[in-house]
C-alpha cells in the first residue's frame, strides 16, 4: 500500500495487489504512452493527458502536469510508512547533519575520523541493534566534525553518534 500526498494536501491510499484502489475503492482506469512522451489516461470514464515534470527519487517526489494543471505528489512506500511508525522517519533522508541512532545498540566499528572527508554513500558507522549488524552511510559529502562515540558502548535512540560539517 502506498501513500501519496498530492501538492501537501490532500492525502490518498493507494493499492496495486489484484486491483488498483484508492482510499478502498476500485478505481477503472488505463493508460498509453503517447509519441510525445506524455501520457493517455482515462480513469472512471474521464480522459486526461499526463505529462512527467520532474521525478527526485531522494525525497520521494513526482511533479506531474494533468490537463496544463501541474501537481506535485510525495510518495510514501510501505518502508516509509513502517519507519515512521517506529518514530524513525528521518532514518532514510538523504541529508543529514549529525548522525544519530535510530534505535537503541551497541558501536562496534567507528570506520572514519574527525578531519576526514567522506563521500555521499561511504560508510561511517556499524551498529549493532536487535542481534543485526547496521551500517551507517553518509548520505552527503560532508567533512568529519566529531565523533561523539568509541567503540563497543551503548547508544540510546536520538543519541548523536557522529557531527558532520
Amino acid at each position: 500500500m502506498i501513500k501519496a500526498t498530492v501538492n501537501g494536501k490532500s492525502t490518498f491510499t493507494i493499492n496495486r495487489d489484484t486491483q488498483l484502489t484508492c482510499n478502498n475503492e476500485a478505481v477503472d482506469w488505463s493508460a498509453a504512452r503517447l509519441p510525445s512522451g506524455d501520457y493517455s489516461i482515462i480513469m472512471d470514464g474521464h480522459s486526461y493527458q499526463a505529462q512527467v515534470l520532474k521525478v527526485d527519487r531522494d525525497t520521494k517526489t513526482v511533479v506531474l502536469q494533468i490537463n496544463q494543471q501541474p501537481y506535485e505528489i510525495a510518495i510514501e512506500e510501505p518502508i516509509d510508512q513502517l519507519l515512521a511508525s517506529m518514530g524513525i522517519k528521518d532514518a532514510l533522508t538523504k541529508k543529514i547533519n549529525d548522525i544519530k541512532a535510530p534505535m537503541p545498540g551497541l558501536v562496534l566499528k567507528v570506520l572514519v575520523t574527525p578531519g576526514q572527508a567522506i563521500r555521499k554513500g561511504d560508510p561511517v558507522l556499524i551498529l549493532e541493534a536487535m542481534k543485526m549488524e547496521n551500517v551507517f552511510k553518509s548520505g552527503s559529502d560532508a567533512i568529519v566534525k566529531e565523533i561523539k562515540v568509541t567503540e563497543r558502548t551503548a547508544v540510546e535512540k536520538g543519541e548523536v553518534l557522529i557531527v558532520l560539517e
